[in-house]
């Protein structure tokens, strides 16, 4: 992946650089133009907005498109704005279920395109953020890696931060569609479904008669999966047996979630020229992942005081059983991905506390493709400038200083998201449209609201699935959140970029605050954790807090 940011020759150059030749051909890209970060920016807008119009527009049309073996017919407005939104930001947030709503068609060259293009958008926000940490340190950089990086050589006296179209086509060409071909026959293999056959009617030996739906699954399912997306096919996700027959194909597709993001962190420390700044990050991500596993699975196995057992498969994929379903419950909401094998509305309290708080977190335990990074970076940004004060030395990071106007872009990518996820809770349960789709009442239901908002603004995708969403009210909040959960990160991020671009680098001395070391991983999680901790303990404590202390006592609603 370095090597495909980087723009250097590797292993599949040979195979694909002539597709890659061919889009920039068709699209009249110069792949040798540099942006600064508000052409960027502005490039980005323009391409998700488009996006977004063939996604909104399919989805109205679709009765009278082919591909619709099943006579689907069109969607509300409201509900194609949100699908819309959903699969544009990367969210797939899904108030429908695929095989009773969507057509083919739209599942294809809606559905599945965003699932590259939307993982591809967050991909190149990250590498723009990168080269804007690595610009004008050329002479720097060159002599501590003591490599031949073709771009840190030739670009980076420049304020540029690369090219948006550039990073965006080879994010798909090289790395996306290569992994995606290849986890989509291994799927195949497994049993998930791959065909334009129309539905099948089925009897069974009750004597009951049976729609079975069918569909273009896993080359669906392998980009949900790979790019973090999470989005099913079928409404009930990665529990469908055509989704995820086996416990190989569950156990593969868990990984491919984690896949990149995971990886990313060890192509950033190549990037900046520094393998321990990535190992530090890395360390982060894996001590909360870890921890946050380590939690929901005690308290999933903890005997329920009162269903007097201990590990309820209530709500859990029986064919994987509670183990598995709470590593995807967690790794799932630690991705950005969404993707579930089992309902999260049957987790326990504290489990179901887990999987909400790691979203809270603002995805950066992994995270997303590209997001998770820079998010986490935001975070990097912050602990600097606290460990900055506390020593009484300007914070630096990278060599580069970092001032008000990056700790200010960093605040506002970590708090929007949050500011949104508290705001529309406290809109929706006050409001007689926000209660009208709830299904249980106290804190659990509370619990489903926040629940939702939070994986809207976080651009996971996840549900708790006790709460009605296909309704106006939700349909346009949800869509709300879903934007500013995207783009009111990668904005200020962005603008950090091109703010780092222009700094000149700081050498080295006796004063610097290393950011590769067990001390900065230790600030780091501790500023992340009382960020999370202050923001959200309040609500935390009306919902699955309380629940868990009442489930003790013995009290249900």
């Amino acid at each position: 992946m370095k090597k495909v940011i980087s723009g250097e020759k590797h292993l599949l150059t040979p195979v694909f650089g002539w597709l890659e030749r061919a889009i920039y051909r068709f699209c009249g890209v110069d792949p040798q133009e540099e942006m600064n970060w508000k052409k960027y920016l502005v490039s980005l807008l323009w391409f998700n907005l488009f996006g977004f119009i063939i996604v909104f527009a399919l989805q109205l049309t679709q009765a009278w498109l082919p591909l619709n073996p099943a006579k689907m017919a069109n969607t509300s407005w409201h509900l194609a704005l949100n699908t819309a939104i959903s699969f544009v930001t990367n969210t797939n947030w899904q108030s429908y279920s695929g095989e009773s709503t969507l057509s083919y068609l739209t599942q294809m060259v809606g559905l599945g395109v965003q699932n590259f293009v939307s993982a591809a958008t967050g991909f190149a926000v990250l590498i723009a953020l990168m080269k804007g940490l690595i610009n004008k340190t050329s002479q720097q950089t060159a002599s501590r890696q003591q490599t031949s990086d073709s771009y840190i050589s030739t670009k980076n006296e420049t304020q540029g931060l690369g090219n948006f179209w550039v990073d965006l086509t080879r994010s798909i060409v090289y790395i996306l569609l290569p992994l995606s071909i290849a986890f989509a026959m291994f799927l195949v293999s497994q049993g998930v479904v791959q065909t334009f056959s129309t539905y099948t009617d089925a009897t069974t030996i009750e004597g009951v008669k049976q729609v079975i739906p069918l569909g273009p699954a896993a080359s669906q399912i392998a980009i949900k999966q790979i790019g973090t997306n999470g989005g099913g096919f079928f409404g009930v996700n990665s529990a469908h047996p055509f989704e995820n027959p086996t416990p190989l194909s569950n156990f593969l597709e868990m990984l491919a979630l984690l896949l990149i993001p995971s990886a990313l962190t060890y192509t950033y420390g190549l990037f900046v020229g520094s393998k321990k700044q990535g190992w530090a990050i890395f360390g982060v991500m894996m001590i909360l992942l870890c921890v946050g596993l380590g939690v929901s699975l005690y308290a999933e196995y903890a005997t329920n005081p009162i269903l007097h057992i201990a590990g309820s498969m209530e709500g859990k994929e029986t064919r994987f059983g509670v183990t598995n379903s709470i590593i995807w419950s967690t790794a799932t909401t630690v991705a950005s991905n969404g993707s579930v094998n089992a309902m999260h509305d049957s987790l326990s309290p504290i489990a179901g506390l887990v999987a909400m708080f790691n979203i809270m977190l603002g995805e950066v335990v992994f995270g997303g493709v590209g997001s998770g990074l820079y998010g986490m970076i935001a975070f990097v940004i912050l602990t600097v400038f606290i460990a900055g004060l506390m020593v009484g030395r300007s914070p630096e990071y990278l060599g580069k200083k970092i001032e008000s106007f990056e700790v200010r872009m960093a605040l506002i990518a970590v708090l929007v998201p949050a500011i949104c996820i508290l705001a529309f809770t406290a809109l929706a349960v006050s409001t007689q449209a926000g209660m009208a789709g709830l299904n249980n009442k106290g804190p659990h239901g509370l619990s489903e609201i926040m629940y939702a908002f939070t994986s809207a603004c976080g651009n996971n995708g996840s549900a708790f699935a006790g709460l009605t969403t296909n309704a106006p009210f939700y349909n346009i909040a949800l869509s709300f959140c879903m934007l500013v959960g995207r783009f009111g990160v990668i904005i200020p991020m962005l603008a950090i970029a091109g703010s780092m671009a222009e700094k000149k680098v700081t050498p080295v001395s006796a004063g610097t605050f290393h950011t590769d070391n067990w001390m900065f991983i230790l600030l780091l999680i501790a500023v992340i954790l009382i960020v999370g901790g202050l923001t959200f303990f309040p609500a935390l404590s009306l919902g699955p807090i309380l629940e868990q202390l009442l489930m003790q006592t013995g009290v249900t609603f």
